[in-house]
């Protein structure tokens, strides 16, 4: 019996940590990006936007996991990230306001758009916490060979991407990434394991990966053993992570300089 209840819950949390290793691949990098660039909201803004088309797309009565779906959700977070490139380049100097009202705008249609759907709390809950435990193995497939993609062109084409090449790339990884952990998973892998190594001048990429990696699998095992909602919990976990992270490589450069 014992046994059976553990394969069952390792039916369920290895596919989960696939789909948390996937969106950490491609996040983390681009998440040092957004800090650089100082647009740390862009991925909610885009990411409320490409959940606006894919409840249009549910709207009009289109399989939520049908392909009509998926181009849905792309047209608008392309249409999103080229509006905020146009912006970038007229209002430079308030383009992180341009990005919260944009995400406003997106947060505020999802609400009108399910207003008249019964089932509208629940799609909109799914949207922002996600659904990471009923990830499908099948689908996680096609979302790797795209991850791996992204990972391709970023890292022997991003100094050649440019500002539009850039907000496309983040669009595509946004969308895909949304639909298998949500919104919140999302901004929390973006920015937190990009903030909590932002101070290291060397190997800041594989630890940001590390500690991304051990906060989705420290808040998966914490979820399933306290029966809280995985979301929530991964996230919770991230930010703590982050701040034993940062405190500990504080203190070593404290010592350093102490020492020099």
């Amino acid at each position: 019996m014992s046994f059976d209840l553990a394969g069952a819950e390792a039916s369920i949390l290895l596919p989960a940590l696939a789909a948390g290793l996937l969106v950490t691949a491609t996040h983390v990098p681009l998440g040092m990006q957004v800090l650089a660039r100082g647009i740390v909201f862009i991925d909610l803004a885009i990411a409320q936007i490409a959940g606006c088309g894919v409840l249009l797309a549910d709207q009009l009565g289109f399989e939520p996991a049908g392909a009509a779906v998926q181009v849905a959700a792309l047209s608008a977070a392309l249409a999103g990230a080229l509006l905020l490139t146009w912006t970038e380049k007229a209002w430079p100097e308030v383009q992180e306001a341009v990005i919260g009202v944009t995400f406003v705008l997106g947060a505020t249609g999802s609400v009108l758009l399910l207003a008249s759907n019964v089932h509208g709390s629940e799609h909109l809950r799914d949207l922002l916490v996600g659904q990471i435990l009923w990830v499908e193995p099948a689908r996680l497939l096609w979302v790797a060979a795209a991850y791996g993609l992204i990972l391709i062109l970023w890292f022997s084409a991003r100094d050649r991407l440019g500002q539009i090449g850039f907000y496309a790339l983040f669009a595509v990884a946004v969308t895909l990434s949304v639909q298998l952990v949500g919104l919140y998973l999302v901004f929390a892998t973006l920015i937190v394991p990009p903030l909590a190594t932002r101070r290291m001048t060397r190997r800041r990429l594989p630890a940001a990966w590390l500690l991304s990696v051990a906060g989705y699998a420290t808040g998966l095992m914490l979820s399933t053993a306290l029966d809280l909602p995985t979301g929530p919990v991964i996230v919770w976990v991230l930010v703590a992570l982050a701040l034993v992270w940062h405190a500990a490589t504080a203190r070593r450069a404290a010592m350093v300089d102490g020492q020099g």
